[in-house]
């Protein structure tokens, strides 16, 4: 049963989501076990979330700003360390990859990513 803050929290899901992973498949033919990339989930309901981070001081220097993602999804998805995550949300796709354990909570969970560059 989903309560009533869950419900709170899904209705600000914007997006949509698939993730992937990379696992070893084995070719039927050549029986040869390679490393792939698997669709695990496809249009899971999520939410992006953007904050800015201001680092540096004026004695050293110009301010750098970096940009920190995070995903809202729900606690029972289980999101491996290194999958690819895309996400559509307001019209735009991005690729992303997970970095860092996500904290999970009683109604979602929040996994801080970065924009997809490669597998690590």
């Amino acid at each position: 049963m989903v309560n009533a803050r869950r419900r709170a929290i899904e209705s600000l899901y914007k997006g949509v989501c698939t993730i992937y992973e990379m696992q070893k498949v084995k070719d039927p033919i050549t029986h040869q076990t390679t490393m792939k990339e698997v669709k695990v989930l496809e249009n899971q309901k999520c939410k992006l979330s953007y904050e800015k981070i201001a680092s540096g001081n004026q004695t050293t220097g110009p301010a750098t700003i970096a940009q920190s993602t995070k995903l809202f999804i729900a606690p029972e998805i289980v999101v491996k360390a290194g999958s690819k995550i895309v996400v559509t949300q307001y019209g735009r796709t991005n690729e992303f990859s997970r970095s860092g354990e996500p904290g999970i909570f009683m109604d979602h969970q929040e996994v801080k990513l970065e924009l997809f560059k490669e597998y690590a």
